[in-house]
Formats: structure tokens, sequence, C-alpha cells
């Protein structure tokens, strides 16, 4: 029996199973019963200074070889938003540049791709509001131009000088006004980015998702969906009942995506039957990491298979916890990590040294339950590469 060796947070080891990959077959057609983007990180060079604070040096035969990766298996990608380390060391020059690349890579796979419109190329900290719009409005002419669907992010900028509402009203109805396209508007938790706090004009989600339907509602024909990333269930579920008509839902839920898309968040199918929407669409970088299982398991909602969705997609949830947990914004490193271990990405490295960011142990639990889950494409690859890495660390392996 092949075993893999895994390391405890006191230094203890101990043996595992290495189980098969999951054996899953890419979609003969497109995807039918869920709209689905994976949120694709970046590789750098293996020979960059990727250390913090310089600017990003890609691979971009890597980075563009990862997306190609998932249109194969039928989804979609969402570029340059968190996942791609959008404030957190993807730089404006590389971010304009991996928006043009990835808009490219999609034309010519046939795949749909969504990318992160922002305020973020704005050096200053503190700026007035109608040069966030402005710098709102130069990110989608040009994410426009490239033919990519837009996603206005959260922005740092209108979270510290928005007073209340009104501005957040203002800004998104001037950004909006200029959209040629319909947008989807992205919700992001401070548990992902705590600079956040208060976004829409309240820390109280029930208030501040007033709000965002407020803006949704004041600019018909402009918002094509929400992004969700409030590691809240109950919220999503209540902002979604409410969409107006044609809106969709995302999920950006990490945590509990598997009810959220797979039409049974409610305990009773009384509850069920009740709502008016009764499953989310999904934008996650959840999805970045289990590409063939995500696939597999919308495969089977096409089939009609429910129990086939939740047996597939069900054993990767608890995976994206320990991928996602606090500090929940160093998600990024175990998205890399099961890339490098899937044979994506030729080393453990990421822009702006971000791979030191989580533990060896850490790290050991999210190859357990990769494992568990049959979210390892390539076993034994993954098998030799996380006993090099121990035994790099000093562990016997």
């Amino acid at each position: 029996m092949t075993t893999l060796r895994l390391l405890a947070s006191d230094g203890t080891t101990s043996d595992a199973a290495l189980n098969d990959s999951g054996a899953y077959t890419r979609p003969a057609a497109p995807l039918q019963s869920r709209v689905a983007y994976a949120a694709a990180h970046v590789v750098p060079r293996v020979w960059a200074d990727n250390t913090p604070g310089q600017p990003a040096d890609i691979d971009w035969d890597a980075t563009l070889a990862f997306r190609r990766n998932v249109y194969s298996w039928g989804l979609g990608v969402a570029d340059a938003m968190d996942t791609a380390q959008r404030n957190m060391g993807l730089d404006a020059a590389a971010t304009r540049e991996l928006i043009a690349r990835s808009a490219e890579v999609a034309r010519e796979e046939g795949g749909s791709v969504v990318v992160g419109v922002n305020t973020d190329h704005i050096d200053e900290t503190h700026i007035s509001l109608q040069q966030v719009i402005d710098a709102y409005i130069s990110q989608l002419e040009f994410t426009e131009e490239q033919g990519a669907g837009p996603v206005l992010m959260a922005s740092r900028h209108l979270a510290r000088v928005a007073s209340g509402a009104d501005d957040y009203r203002r800004v998104y109805r001037a950004v909006l006004e200029r959209a040629t396209t319909p947008v989807v508007l992205h919700w992001l938790g401070t548990a992902f980015d705590p600079e956040l706090e208060g976004y829409f004009g309240s820390s109280d989600w029930q208030t501040a998702s007033d709000v965002l339907l407020d803006i949704i509602n004041e600019n018909p024909g402009k918002v094509a969906g929400v992004k969700m990333s409030l590691l809240n269930a109950e919220s999503e579920i209540s902002v979604r009942e409410r969409l107006t008509e044609g809106v969709r839902m995302f999920t950006g839920d990490d945590f509990n995506y598997v009810s959220l898309i797979g039409d049974a968040p409610s305990p009773t199918a009384r509850d069920v039957a009740e709502r008016t929407r009764t499953h989310s669409d999904a934008l996650l970088g959840a999805f970045a990491a289990i590409t063939p299982v995500a696939s597999a398991a919308i495969q089977a909602l096409d089939a009609g298979d429910h129990a086939a969705y939740e047996r597939i997609l069900g054993p990767t949830e608890e995976l994206s916890r320990q991928v996602f947990a606090a500090p929940t914004f160093y998600y990024k490193t175990g998205v890399a990590f099961l890339s490098w271990l899937n044979g994506h990405q030729p080393a453990f490295q990421m822009v702006g040294g971000l791979h030191s960011a989580r533990s060896l142990p850490h790290l050991s639990r999210i190859v357990e339950l990769a494992n568990s889950s049959l979210a390892l494409e390539k076993p034994e690859l993954a098998r030799e590469r996380w006993h090099g890495m121990l035994r790099l660390n000093g562990v016997d392996a």
C-alpha cells in the first residue's frame, strides 16, 4: 500500500493510504445546469525575485495553461481577482497584462472569462469620490476593450472615503452608467479583506444588502449578477431571493458552496418549495483548486443526479474550509499549493513570497483532505512533491 506522510501541529507524523484520483471525465458538451467560474491564480517565474514588494514576474506559459485546463473541464475563468493576488502582490501593470492575455486565451478556447475591475492602480491611499469613479471607469473601459466580462470588485479607496450608503449609490450609479455590458457586482467580506469593513455603508449585512439591492434596482439592465463572499450562507440566500429577475447570484462562499449551488439550502422540501430561487451559480477560488471535481459534480446535476453531485462535491467542502481557514486572505497559498501538487506549475512559488504564508502542518492537512476528497489529480506526483517538501524541511518522509 502506498502511503502519504502527514505532519501534525505538534511535530508528530502519521501515514495515510494514498487514494487513486477521481478518474473524472471532461464534459462532452457545455455545462448546462449552473454557470460556474473558477477564480484562477497566477504562477510566477521560478527564478524571479518573488519577495514582498517586488513587481510580479509571471510565468505566462504556466499561468495561461492553467486557464486552458479550466476551460477543458467546462468551467469559466474569473481572472485578475482576489485569487490572482489583487492587492497582495499583483501590481497594476501585471494586472493589465493578465487581463489582456486571459481574454485572448478565452477567445482561443471558446471559454467564458470575467475579470476584476477595481481602483487599485491608484497609488494614493485616500482619494475623492470622483477620483474613485474615474479609477473604476478607467479599468472598466480597458476590460471592455479586451472583450472580458467586468466584475466590479469592492474598492478599498471607496471604503475609506465613503461617509454612508449614498456615497456607494453615487459611485456605482456613475460607473454602471458607463458600462456597455452588464457587470457582476462583488461584495467581499472582511475575512478576505479587513479594509472593507462597512462596505455598502454598514457593518450589518442586512442593512448593507438593502443598499446593494437598491443599486441593482436603480440601474436596470446594468447588473448581470452578484458575487457574494461573506462566508455566510444566510446572507447569500437572503439577497438571492430578492434579486431582480435575470440577475444571477454567484456564490463566493468557499465554506458553504455545496448546498448553495446544489439546490438544497434548506433542511426540508417544503422550505425549498417556498423559495423563489433555490440555487446559486458559482464564482469560487475553491473551484480553481478542485476543477475536475467541480466539473464532475455539475455534470451530475446536468444529468439530474443530485445524489451523485453531493457524493462528488460534498467531501471537498472540508478541504476548502482548510484552504480558506483564518486568516482567510492567505487562502491563495493553498490554491497555489494544490496547483503545484497537481502538476500545473513547476514549483511551489508565489508572487510576493506568499508561498510562505501557511505552515507545514496546515499544508499537510490540505494534502490529507485533498487525498480523501479525490482532489489529487496525479496522486503519485502529489506524493513525490509533498514528501520532497517535507524532507527539505527536515521531516522524515
